[in-house]
Order: structure tokens, then C-alpha cells, then sequence
């Protein structure tokens, strides 16, 4: 079956009371042990945005590592999880679910096949 990542970008996230987040952490908690229990959920994860942010770029055949992100932008990833469903209207279903527990829209994207899955 494929997989797909559901992803939100941090920056459309609005703001929430402590409150509000605490509910809305019970409501997708709840989600998360539903997409458990019905095997589609591969991995879910948020990013930690007080930790360090580095790239990497072995365009020159060496490894450089830079603090900080690649490119300039004000937007990056807030959360996401992988689901490994029939199709896409399956994954649409999840992503659908996911964006009413949270509030807040999500992308969704199908991985390629990996080289070793084909």
C-alpha cells in the first residue's frame, strides 16, 4: 500500500490558549490511537522547536554543516504523520481528520516507492 505524509507548516497554526491546546492535544491523541488501532498509522511526530537547526550540503563531495536552515523562509514544518493507507482517498479520509482535530490545514503528499519495495 502507499504511504503518505500529512504535514502542516507551522505557520498556519493559529494561536491558541493553553486551554485550547490542551483540548485539542486530547482530541488528537484520541485520532492518533484510532488510526493505531485501524493499522494505518506508520509514525507521527511534531518539530521541536527549541532545538538546533542545521543543513548539510555534500554538493562539493564533502559534507559542510551550517547552522541554522537551507533556505530563507518564514515557514517550517510543524507536524506531521506518515500513514500507510489503500489509496488516496484514504488518505484524504485520514488527512480530513486529522485537519478537524487539529484546526488547522494539512498537506498531503504520497512517497515514492522505495528502490527496494519495487
Amino acid at each position: 500500500m502507499p504511504e503518505y505524509l500529512i504535514a502542516f507548516n507551522d505557520e498556519w497554526v493559529p494561536d491558541h490558549t493553553d486551554e485550547e491546546l490542551r483540548e485539542k492535544a486530547a482530541v488528537v491523541r484520541a485520532l492518533v490511537a484510532e488510526m493505531k488501532a485501524a493499522g494505518v498509522l506508520v509514525f507521527t511526530g511534531g518539530v521541536d522547536d527549541a532545538a538546533p537547526v542545521f543543513s548539510v550540503d555534500a554538493s562539493s563531495g564533502t559534507p559542510v554543516f551550517t547552522d541554522g536552515s537551507f533556505a530563507e523562509t518564514d515557514e517550517h514544518l510543524g507536524g506531521f504523520a506518515v500513514v500507510d493507507v489503500a489509496d488516496e482517498e484514504a488518505a484524504r479520509l485520514w488527512a480530513g481528520r486529522i485537519a478537524v482535530a487539529c484546526g488547522w490545514p494539512q498537506e498531503v503528499r504520497r512517497f515514492r516507492l522505495p528502490m527496494n519495495r519495487q
